[in-house]
């Protein structure tokens, strides 16, 4: 089934592609769709973002659109910065470095690194069902950058069982890990159980 994906970045359409290529999908960005908008991101939870996203592309091209929000959420900044991930930090913070610099900076004394990447994805079909799926990945938050892989927060996110941050891993390793990666694996037992027909 051709789906097109709610997003022009272009890392984030990276890895959802290798994965939806995998389950048999033919996969098209918003550009190659011939759709040059944004979405403003007015939801408070990533599901409710998820859906604007995806909701907006199915509504202007009439076929099936899948969407994804995610965002780091720190336990000691009590959940931020959340939904604000690609955000935070304001103006001032206008590059990945900016943001986890910046996030580093508020942590800054603090004892309690525990923090999870969240990812939920919305898949929209053109008569109004959806597909809801939801992954976490649990982790750490390290005093400074290591590694130069990935994007957004990686470089600052441990994962303590592989003794590397996510910047570290294989595009293979992060996909199957991720909290992307498991809410698309979750994703995809939905569909082969429910929507395999469509």
């Amino acid at each position: 089934m051709e789906l097109i994906l709610a997003s022009n970045n272009e890392k984030k359409l990276k890895e959802l592609r290798e994965i939806l290529t995998g389950m048999g999908h033919t996969v098209r960005s918003q550009r190659e769709a011939g759709l040059d908008f944004v979405v403003e991101e007015t939801g408070r939870t990533f599901l409710e973002n998820a859906r604007l996203k995806a909701r907006a592309v199915v509504d202007i091209t009439g076929q099936a659109a899948i969407a994804d929000d995610s965002g780091l959420m720190v336990e000691a900044l009590d959940g931020a910065p959340g939904v604000d991930s690609a955000y935070y930090g304001g103006d001032n913070c206008k590059t990945d470095q900016d943001r986890f610099t910046y996030l580093l900076h508020q942590m800054e004394g603090e004892q309690n690194r525990r923090a999870k990447f969240v990812s939920t994805i919305v898949c929209i079909f053109p008569d109004g069902r959806e597909m809801i799926a939801q992954g976490e990945w649990h982790g750490e938050l390290l005093y400074a950058p290591q590694g130069d892989g990935g994007f957004g927060y990686d470089p600052i996110f441990y994962v303590p069982e592989l003794e590397q941050t996510a910047a570290e891993l294989s595009s293979e390793q992060k996909n199957r890990l991720s909290h992307r990666g498991k809410a698309l694996q979750e994703f995809k037992k939905k569909w082969e159980k429910e929507y395999v027909d469509q």
